[in-house]
């Protein structure tokens, strides 16, 4: 995929023998030096049949090598492109992007960056246990940091609480609707409060919810209460993507 010069790899799951009623851009996991679109396969597979919906995983360039911006300059080539291709290459334009803890990050700093540029193609985000502060201006923000990815990913920008950095400190009007999925007992739990509280503040829909004894990235784990909230995210997601008149 390609926008304004830039080129993003992806991977694209599709639904077997039925068109596509919208698609999803996923931002995988890894802290911003880990992890790839392949990574996500196995759960990307899944959403593709169970919601018949196609799936396009960015498989964005990692710290140390490529430090910010390049992450972000990668989701907003693949989100800049979906929407302009969408329709033409998934018979559909119902879009929304999801992510995952750093993948989380992500999809907010690119909403922000399309907002910024007056495109409003995504029908909402789904955002799971999110780093919003890599600055330690905060308190929740100050319990990370120490952590490697820190210098690793934002290292090279000289202010960290920009935005497209830190999405907590941005500019959040405009957004379209977001689900916020969290732990109880995620180190991150503090940080995700913050967000939604500055969403909200913002004028942005937003649907927080919280799971007891639940630690980060729950949701990938093998438990009920995963299974839960993973019931949940595609019952969220089927609303979004419902044809509307």
């Amino acid at each position: 995929m390609s926008a304004d010069g830039r080129e993003v790899r992806v991977r694209i799951h599709t639904p077997t023998g039925k068109p596509a009623g919208g698609v999803l851009l996923e931002i995988h996991t890894g802290g911003f030096f880990l992890g790839s679109a392949a990574g996500s396969d196995m759960r990307n597979r899944r959403l593709a049949e169970a919601l018949d919906i196609a799936v396009v995983s960015v498989d964005y360039r990692l710290a140390p090598e490529h430090p910010w911006p390049a992450a972000p300059d990668d989701c907003e080539t693949a989100a800049r492109w979906l929407a302009e291709h969408a329709a033409a290459r998934f018979g559909t334009s119902r879009l929304v992007i999801a992510g995952f803890s750093a993948g989380s990050t992500l999809a907010a700093a690119t909403l922000i960056r399309l907002r910024d540029r007056g495109i409003d193609a995504f029908r909402g985000a789904v955002l799971q246990c999110g780093i919003y502060d890599l600055s330690a201006r905060t308190p929740a923000g100050r319990r990370i940091a120490d952590e490697y990815f820190l210098a690793a990913y934002a290292g090279s920008a000289a202010d960290r609480t920009r935005p497209d950095v830190s999405p907590v400190f941005g500019d959040l009007r405009g957004l379209p609707p977001i689900l916020m999925v969290v732990g109880e007992e995620d180190i991150l739990f503090e940080d995700n409060l913050a967000m939604a509280t500055r969403l909200l503040a913002a004028g942005v829909e937003v649907d927080l919810r919280v799971y007891p004894a639940s630690p980060h990235a729950f949701t990938s784990h093998p438990t009920s209460m995963a299974h839960t909230a993973l019931d949940g995210i595609d019952e969220w997601l089927r609303h979004r993507f419902a044809p509307t008149g």
